[in-house]
């Protein structure tokens, strides 16, 4: 993976040991480094590793920049302040408050991912309030030798920041601007629980095209130009999982556990169409069916309750 700029990189933490399924930006100077997103805590040891083949040892990292406090982008946070001590966490202050005392984050992922939470994610530590600067979004802040702006980017999390470096025109973009892996042709958007908004979600991608970057770079996974297009392509499929999940939502003849399976069919038939089913399957890793049917779901009966 070559650099995208000059003191610009990025690492494969090898989720699961599965390659390109969550990237971590690294900003890198004489003063130090900052890490975007660096991934749950049961992959740390592979983001180490990856680190060092960059020739950056973990005492160096002086940042950690979060677009989210979801654990795949998050989770190794707390536990690498806690070994390194002086470090600042950046992110947006309704995530703050989570990363500080994370009892109810946990207990909404234990909701979800039930006895896989460990395996999956391992440990989610506490960050200390000190370390913690909270952002609202319209912010520029200077980590890794980079002035990155700030926005706010709700839609996937209520919670979720988009940064850009204008010196080398990369938005960091989180999960805003979906999944995009392997062949690229096809951009998927990640909708889990519990706060999916699709409206915002739109007006969220306005505010990542306004800046007019070159690159959007995603945790799932690196980086992508033609930007204009991704963004149209993430758009279209927003709103055509939206139609089909209110409309699954809203069959009275199916039980949940049917709506979710032919939600997920109509999903796998639709990724199929454009990638072989070994590419599918890394989708379906990097961002599962059934939970964003489940993120859709919510939305939807919270949304049709209150028309």
């Amino acid at each position: 993976m070559p650099p995208l700029a000059s003191g610009l990189d990025y690492v494969d933490v090898r989720f699961m040991g599965f390659p390109e399924i969550i990237a971590t930006a690294v900003l890198h100077s004489p003063g130090g480094v900052a890490l975007v997103d660096p991934g749950p805590s049961s992959a740390l040891p592979n983001l180490r590793t990856a680190l060092s083949g960059k020739g950056i040892h973990p005492r160096d990292i002086r940042a950690i920049v979060l677009t989210h406090i979801h654990l795949d982008h998050a989770g190794a946070t707390g536990t690498l302040v806690r070994e390194l001590g002086d470090v600042t966490v950046y992110v947006h202050e309704r995530g703050a408050t989570h990363m500080i005392d994370p009892t109810r984050l946990l207990d909404s992922a234990n909701r979800l991912y039930g006895a896989d939470m460990d395996r999956l994610w391992g440990e989610f530590l506490a960050v200390p309030a000190g370390n913690v600067r909270a952002l609202k979004g319209g912010e520029t802040i200077e980590v890794g030798g980079r002035r990155l702006d700030v926005t706010y980017t709700p839609g996937h999390a209520s919670h979720h920041v988009c940064y850009f470096d204008r010196a080398s025109g990369v938005a960091f973009t989180g999960d805003v601007t979906g999944i995009r892996r392997g062949s690229g042709r096809y951009v998927m958007p990640p909708t889990p629980p519990p706060d999916i908004d699709l409206e915002r979600w739109q007006e969220s991608l306005d505010r990542v095209l306004a800046w007019s970057p070159d690159t959007l770079f995603i945790t799932h996974f690196g980086p992508w130009r033609g930007v204009a297009a991704h963004v149209q392509d993430m758009r279209e499929r927003l709103r055509d999982w939206g139609q089909k999940s209110r409309a699954l939502v809203e069959r009275s003849d199916l039980s949940e556990e049917r709506r979710m399976a032919e939600f997920q069919r109509q999903i796998v038939q639709d990724l199929r169409r454009t990638m072989p089913e070994s590419e599918v399957e890394f989708y379906e890793r990097a961002g599962r069916s059934d939970y964003s049917w489940q993120g859709l779901a919510r939305y939807w009966r919270k949304k049709i309750s209150n028309e």
